[in-house]
């Protein structure tokens, strides 16, 4: 701690009361990670589930009635 004045200058590790540790930084790359792997993964298999745009039978689900 120095004096300067009225100004006092503290090192960091002082003012902050302790270290601060760098797992943040690793907790924050996997959970970003896993966060871009979930959604991929439900991305994909909800695309591989669906049938395809012009590729099925010609004719509408039974659900949808007919205009008469």
């Amino acid at each position: 701690m120095e004096r300067h004045g009225d100004e006092v200058h503290i090192e960091t590790d002082e003012a902050r009361g302790g270290s601060t540790p760098h797992i943040v930084r690793y907790v924050l790359v996997i959970s970003l990670f896993l966060a871009i792997a979930a959604l991929s993964l439900i991305w994909i298999t909800g695309a591989l589930e669906s049938n395809p745009p012009n590729g099925g039978s010609g004719t509408p689900p039974s659900s949808i009635q007919q205009a008469p």
